[in-house]
């Protein structure tokens, strides 16, 4: 932990963004800080700290690393960065914003951070298993922040987006995100459990459901606690939203539309419940896995299985 003593030799001595992020790259490496919720290194969490704190953007003047901090700032970053050591709190909601897709979200609490590698086919807009240009009807469900579904609005510009969840808080936030992009017109945000809100079919449907499973939840690092459980656990398994989604899914998609679900670490009791489907397990160029896709006619041929 950062104590008293090291928190106030820091505010007292540190004068440019420079030296603050020295200072944070050698604290969470000496702490064990966990990175896995949209950085993959010490100094790019600390630069997102220190970039809110200054109200500055991304591509910001490299030279700006060594202009002199005010007294105010350099306690301001200091007080983030215990936090993110102390209590294991992720950048995203110390700075109550995160990226997909080149757009900003705000974030908190009641969501999971984005960091879906669907971020990819969204950017590819589902090619080849999509013609971009017939795409009408789009469901992004487990929304959380509604992060998917405002993506592939501005990926599928002459579609509707349903962004479905169970979680009114989780709703709540996803509205917030939709007037922020002022996609209120294309993306409407829709509460119930699963399939249960939805009617009608859809050319796309996108899920990134809760798919942890009971030994992974048990071992989870301490930055994940703070996200919240029912975006994550998924039972035993961590299987038991998908069974349900793989069941109900094909009467939710056009004759061309196709299912396309990650699953993460529980890719493997996917292959070992279903050996039967051909699941399209994609890849991707920027890191990440278990993200598997189905057409509605595979849904419909291996109906029986789910």
């Amino acid at each position: 932990m950062i104590s008293e003593a090291e928190f106030a030799q820091a505010v007292a001595t540190l004068q440019t963004p420079r030296d603050c992020l020295r200072w944070a790259e050698t604290a969470m490496r000496r702490h064990g800080s966990f990175l896995g919720h949209g950085t993959d290194d010490y100094w790019d969490e600390g630069l997102s700290l220190m970039l809110h704190v200054l109200s500055l953007p991304w591509d910001s003047d490299p030279r700006l690393l060594e202009a002199r901090l005010l007294p105010l700032e350099v306690e301001q970053f200091a007080g983030l960065l215990r936090r993110r050591v102390n209590d294991r709190v992720p950048a995203a909601y110390l700075t109550g914003k995160a990226w997909f897709c080149g757009f900003e979200f705000v974030v908190d609490g009641r969501v999971l951070i984005p960091r879906s590698p669907i971020a990819e086919l969204i950017e590819q807009r589902f090619e080849p298993w999509l013609d971009p240009e017939r795409v009408s009807r789009v469901l992004d469900l487990c929304t959380g922040s509604g992060c998917i579904a405002i993506a592939c609005a501005a990926a599928f510009p002459a579609a509707l987006v349903d962004a479905s969840d169970i979680s009114d808080d989780a709703l709540a936030v996803c509205r917030e995100n939709i007037e922020l992009h002022g996609v209120d017109q294309q993306v409407r945000a829709l509460q119930g459990d699963g399939l249960s809100a939805v009617e009608g079919r859809y050319d796309l449907i996108v899920c990134n459901p809760p798919y942890v499973d009971a030994t992974d939840m048990a071992s989870l690092p301490a930055e994940y606690r703070h996200e919240p459980g029912l975006a994550l656990a998924s039972g035993e398994d961590g299987l038991d939203f998908t069974r349900k989604l793989l069941a109900g899914a094909a009467e939710h998609l056009t004759p061309e539309g196709i299912l396309v679900v990650e699953v993460g670490n529980s890719q493997a009791a996917v292959e070992l419940n279903w050996p039967e489907v051909p699941f399209t397990w994609l890849d991707f160029e920027r890191g990440g896995q278990g993200v598997f896709l189905l057409t509605r006619a595979q849904l419909e041929q291996h109906s029986d299985l789910f």
